[in-house]
Formats: C-alpha cells, structure tokens, sequence
C-alpha cells in the first residue's frame, strides 16, 4: 500500500443525518501533513432548494432547535450568492484535491465521525468519492477509546460551522495523540 502522506479533512454541516433525503450546505476540508500543519483549506457553500432545508431541518428540529442561530446562519448562506451549486462545489473539492493529492496517491480521508460525511460525499459527490481511499481516519474511535478507558475527554468547541468543526477535530486528534507513549 502507497504511503498516505497527507491527510484530507473533511466536515461537512447538512440539514440532518439522512444521507438518502438531506442535503449538503457547507463543505470545509484542510489538507495537513502527519503532524497536522496545514497546507491548504477549501471551504464552500452549497445551494439548497430553500423548501427542502424548511423542510428538512423541521425533521430534524431537535437538533437545530439548540442551534437556533446556526439555522439562521446556514439559512442567510445558502440564500446568499456565496452558495453554489452541489456540482460546481463537487468540481472545486476536486480541484483543490488534484492539485495537493499526486493522481496515484491515496486521499486519505479524516475528521469526526466521518463515516457520516463519507455517506453524504458518495451520494452528492461520485467523483470525489472515487478519488478517496477506502479507509479513513475517524477522531471519533479515539475519543471513544479515551473517555471509555481513561476517562480523558477533549473540550471541543461545537461551532457546527464547517471550518471550525474540522480545525476542531484536528485539535482533538492532537490532544489524543499527545496522550500516546511511545
């Protein structure tokens, strides 16, 4: 197997966790070497049709109900001009990844709990979703492992905004890690 010289840090906000029937409303992925220096950051907004978000984060309204603000935030972004469509943003994330990632190397994919974000990309984002490597680097089994056996937990900021969440999840791999002895 090629080395993974970089990673690829993806987080994703949608209007709920149904990857069949949500849709995608921001994207932010950072490109870091192994010791989580950063290289490049994308960030983007997605178009959503404004009665599927309506309607989609009433489904989900336990959620952004303790976030009302986010809502709103999320809400202003995707009526603005800022926001894109799904498959102009799909050939961005595509860009920004073929001009950091060598064509025969594997994009490995990180962030937290990012099986959730890895559903919303094979769906929206085929062509993207072809070019990541099956295996990913997921915050969540550390912070599982730490807080169920030793009890250590990350204070992570839960901003729910793309850019954040992610440099988030790259702190809290770090507090992980720094708890390793090798």
């Amino acid at each position: 197997m090629a080395k993974h010289a970089k990673l690829l840090w993806v987080d994703l906000e949608m209007t709920g966790l149904d990857p069949l029937q949500d849709r995608i409303l921001e994207v932010a992925a950072i490109v870091t070497d192994w010791d989580f220096n950063e290289i490049a950051t994308y960030e983007a907004a997605v178009r959503v049709d404004p009665e599927v978000f309506e309607a989609r984060t009433q489904v989900g309204a336990d959620f952004w109900d303790k976030f009302p603000e986010v809502k709103a935030a999320l809400k202003a972004q995707n009526e603005s001009d800022a926001a894109q469509p799904v498959d102009v943003v799909e050939s961005q994330l595509l860009e920004f990844v073929d001009g950091l990632f060598k064509a025969d190397e594997p994009v490995l994919l990180a962030g937290n709990s990012i099986h959730q974000d890895r559903k919303f990309i094979d769906r929206e984002w085929p062509k993207l979703a072809k070019r990541l490597h099956y295996r990913m680097l997921d915050v969540s089994a550390f912070k599982v492992v730490f807080d169920g056996k030793y009890g250590k937990r990350f204070a992570k900021p839960e901003e729910h905004r793309a850019i954040d969440d992610i440099r988030g999840s790259i702190m809290e791999l770090k507090y992980y890690l720094g708890k390793v002895r090798l």
